[in-house]
């Protein structure tokens, strides 16, 4: 037991959990004025039932024991046997203490989705839906990836801090389900502007404060390896916050403080799956490229299909899980976390990049088969969607009963 390790670790374990009040934030600012209470509810309900379904079910379906490599068991219903000394994931620190670090990116994944469907899910349909989902999706592929025994963990793949688990997951689960309900009404005709610019920088400032523990906490000690994680973090944001304003100036001739902050959060998404194994250089490369890919997605993929990915969970943290995790094949290197069974394909191996891809694919195969079932399920007890008179009047009115901004008297929405 080492006391440094465990006053870290709870520590990021808090910071992550502030990462999502930011994305609450992020989201409600960059949603429409009628929306953003749900916008910002949508995230904070997910901080309760997230944290009762893991301490009841989660945390043992994830890391208690083992069941053909895709789920865990019933080891730890309830926490039991989850107490004050080591356990099997990390031997310098409290099992429980090791359990409520976790918890915190079960509380944050299925947050993501929520902005894919923002201005038009009936919040009840909502509510069903994210408690399957994270059932289905999210603990089996936190299994594979980071459980003892897990596939994807046994084939070679690595993820240091959640680019599968998190974002990949819930990327391409917040695409289908923004297909499934279809595109808000007056989508390419009304503006849908952003409505509160402040709000989404400081949306962005708590998830960039939040994110540094969420890499950097993931070494599980205050080592040398959580301030390569922290480093390489910063430096991935870094370059993609210059690189999204480059392109801003390139097509619009102004950079935007909207833009900004959106190339922070894919700088730190694409870093995420390899901030503790890819070099410092690395992650400035990772940085600078990811800002243009998903601009290019946000800007003209999206367009070109027609898909009404209202805040661009999608293009962000989907396009941007998987190029990091690719880079993470490329990039990676034994002398940065000697623990990974090769090296990166710059390196002359192709092992890990080949166990990258499987494992990508793999997350989006589950993905897309959990987030259609527990669709399906959802629609057995009612609509996923607001009618078109709800959708219109804003969804702080007529599902929450509350206005966001009571005595506001402008004309925009």
């Amino acid at each position: 037991m080492n006391a440094s390790d465990t006053g870290f670790v709870l520590i990021c374990a808090a910071f992550v959990l502030f990462m999502t009040p930011g994305l609450a934030f992020f989201y409600g600012g960059l949603g429409r004025r009628k929306n953003v209470t749900n916008n910002i509810m949508a995230s904070f309900f997910i901080i309760g039932i997230a944290t009762a379904m893991w301490v009841a079910l989660g945390f043992s379906l994830t890391f208690g024991g083992d069941h053909a490599g895709v789920i865990g068991g019933f080891d730890y219903l309830f926490l039991s046997n989850v107490g004050q000394e080591p356990g099997p994931y990390a031997g310098t620190i409290p099992f429980l203490a090791f359990a409520m670090f976790q918890m915190m990116f079960a509380i944050i994944t299925p947050a993501l989705i929520t902005g894919a469907i923002a201005g038009r899910m009936r919040f009840t349909s909502l509510f069903l839906f994210v408690v399957l989902w994270t059932m289905a999706v999210y603990y089996p592929i936190a299994h594979m990836v980071w459980g003892s025994g897990g596939w994807l963990a046994e084939i070679g793949s690595i993820d240091f801090a959640g680019g599968n688990v998190v974002h990949i997951s819930s990327g391409i689960s917040a695409l289908l389900l923004c297909l499934a309900l279809g595109r808000r009404v007056g989508y390419g005709q009304a503006n849908y502007r952003v409505h509160n610019v402040p709000l989404v920088a400081t949306g962005t400032a708590l998830l960039l404060f939040g994110w540094l523990g969420f890499n950097a906490g993931s070494a599980l000690a205050a080592d040398g390896l959580a301030a390569h994680a922290f480093t390489a973090s910063i430096i991935s944001a870094a370059a993609a916050e210059c690189t999204w304003m480059l392109m801003d100036v390139l097509s619009d001739g102004r950079p935007t403080l909207v833009g900004a902050c959106t190339g922070i959060v894919i700088g730190l998404v694409a870093i995420t799956p390899g901030c503790g194994f890819v070099p410092l250089w690395a992650a400035l490369v990772i940085g600078a490229l990811a800002s243009p890919i998903c601009y290019l997605c946000v800007s003209r993929l999206k367009p070109r299909f027609g898909y009404d990915d209202a805040l661009d969970a999608f293009g962000c943290h989907g396009v941007g899980g998987i190029f990091g995790g690719l880079c993470t094949g490329i990039f990676a290197s034994k002398a940065v976390n000697p623990s990974i069974r090769w090296n990166g394909l710059i390196y002359g191996e192709t092992g890990l990049f080949v166990a990258q891809v499987v494992s990508i694919l793999a997350t989006i195969a589950l993905a897309v088969v959990g987030t259609f079932v527990c669709m399906r399920i959802v629609r057995l007890f009612g609509e996923l969607r607001v009618s078109e008179h709800d959708e219109r009047v804003g969804l702080d009115i007529t599902q929450h009963g509350e206005r966001a901004y009571p005595s506001f008297n402008g004309l925009d929405d």
